[in-house]
């Protein structure tokens, strides 16, 4: 399963080579901290290739406090990668939701179990976005290195705007005596604080739901784990979203991920031009699905196809 990644970073100098080559694929939109703000790259120039970034994980950041000026004992509000800002009551109360949320199936093959990643599982779920993307561009294996170090800073700025945004992540243990391993990620954003700056085309409304980054370890694709991270986003966005649309992108060329969303309930709303190909972008499908309010986590939709779709 190809990602589609959405970085936000500006690169060195002594990095433009992949830059020439990592142009036509990636989209580079700014997200929320004013600090990380850049011009996307593939669709602007940039004049400075410095790179940036208000975090480091060698000196964490001082955790975030609620607003009324307690400090709560929630790992969440613990991570080193959070960014030292204040939490209204109202973000507080959901964070405390992403941290609580769990998504639990039994597959033919095994057993899936998707929630919010945490702080210790970053970097493994940096390796699995790095090689897929690597995978999806055609690089060869001495650049999955430096997508690491992108796909790392990314995810410590996308993790900054939490709980505005999560990235899931699915473990997936093959029979009773099987041992748990990462399966596959895929990023959620819930609102305009979460979504970025500047997102591929065509562009989704502001401040309505977003699925992006979806992707699955190749050794275990189609046993419809790609389908239950899916359902897994559906579900933690009906908790904690009150509108009721969500939308993604899918490349045109992608056949299996536009079936697997098709029979999801996704429909195309927009379609990029022709002319993006000028860009040497693919062109995409704006997707997307009206979500009914989840009274009962039971009553959301537990089939799927035991053939794992690809995005």
């Amino acid at each position: 399963m190809a990602a589609t990644l959405s970085f936000s970073l500006a690169l060195d100098p002594q990095h433009q080579h992949l830059r020439r080559k990592a142009h036509h694929f990636l989209h580079f939109p700014s997200s929320t901290p004013p600090s990380l703000r850049h011009p996307p790259l593939g669709f602007q120039k940039f004049d400075r290739f410095a790179f940036r970034t208000s975090f480091s994980s060698s000196q964490p950041s001082p955790p975030a406090t609620a607003s009324t000026g307690t400090t709560p004992s929630t790992p969440f509000l613990d991570d080193p990668y959070r960014a030292g800002r204040f939490l209204t009551n109202e973000e507080f109360d959901k964070l405390r939701s992403l941290e609580s949320f769990a998504y639990d199936r039994e597959l033919r093959s095994g057993s899936l179990r998707v929630r919010v990643m945490r702080a210790e599982e970053m970097d493994e779920t940096v390796w699995l976005l790095a090689e897929s993307f690597a995978e999806s561009m055609l690089l060869p294996g001495g650049y999955v290195s430096l997508l690491r170090f992108l796909v790392k800073q990314y995810m410590i700025e996308r993790r900054s705007v939490m709980p505005h945004a999560a990235t899931l992540v699915g473990f997936y243990k093959g029979g009773e005596e099987g041992e748990e391993e990462l399966a596959g990620t895929v990023e959620v954003c819930f609102d305009k604080r979460g979504l970025n700056a500047s997102p591929p085309t065509p562009t989704p409304p502001r401040n309505s739901p977003y699925i992006c980054n979806m992707t699955v370890k190749e050794q275990l694709r189609r046993r419809g784990i790609g389908w239950h991270l899916l359902k897994a986003s559906e579900e933690l966005i009906s908790q904690m979203c009150s509108t009721g649309e969500v939308y993604l992108h899918c490349r045109m060329i992608d056949l299996a991920p536009f079936n697997m969303y098709t029979k999801a309930g996704y429909r195309i709303v927009k379609t990029d031009n022709i002319l993006v190909l000028l860009t040497l972008q693919r062109r995409k499908h704006l997707m997307c699905k009206k979500l009914l309010v989840l009274h009962n986590p039971l009553e959301s939709d537990e089939s799927g196809p035991d053939q794992e779709q690809t995005s």
